[in-house]
């Protein structure tokens, strides 16, 4: 006797898109965003960005964005003689850092990206509440799942 199996589908969400530069930030964004407190100690940044992360936004009270620490700082707080175990994220971050409201297009967003160097930049809401972050590559991702297809 044949075992029934029960098949079910999981729904993706679709979104219809014109083109890559009418798209929003909300649409591409990583919304798990992996994030630290003001106290939080050097060495426990470094170990999150050794997992992948290049620059780790920095919160306070409530996830308002404080900061972010990049690689850049934590090899900057070594090359002053640092220990990172001894500093905090206070210490060593970037204060009142660039961010983007998630109603931002991918079109403005690349220019900003283009413009500032930044490779990750967090995504906050009306409060500077932190919400996501995207990344250079987010953004080429979707720029090739669109198939390039820009406003003319």
């Amino acid at each position: 006797m044949k075992k029934k199996t029960k098949t079910t589908t999981k729904k993706v969400k679709v979104v219809k898109v014109k083109n890559f530069d009418s798209m929003t930030v909300s649409q591409v964004m990583e919304k798990e965003v992996q994030f630290v407190r003001l106290k939080t100690k050097g060495d426990v940044i470094a170990s999150l960005m050794i997992e992948g992360f290049g620059a780790v936004p920095v919160v306070e009270n409530g996830r308002k964005l404080a900061g972010i620490v990049s690689e850049h700082d934590l090899l900057a707080a070594v090359d002053d003689g640092h220990h990172l175990g001894a500093v905090s994220a206070k210490d060593i971050m970037t204060s009142n850092p660039y961010s983007v409201r998630s109603e931002t297009t991918l079109g403005t967003l690349v220019h900003v990206l283009r413009a500032s160097d930044l490779v990750r930049v967090p995504v906050v809401n009306e409060k500077d509440k932190l919400i996501g972050i995207i990344a250079r590559r987010d953004v080429l991702r979707t720029y090739l799942a669109t198939g390039g297809k820009r406003e003319q």
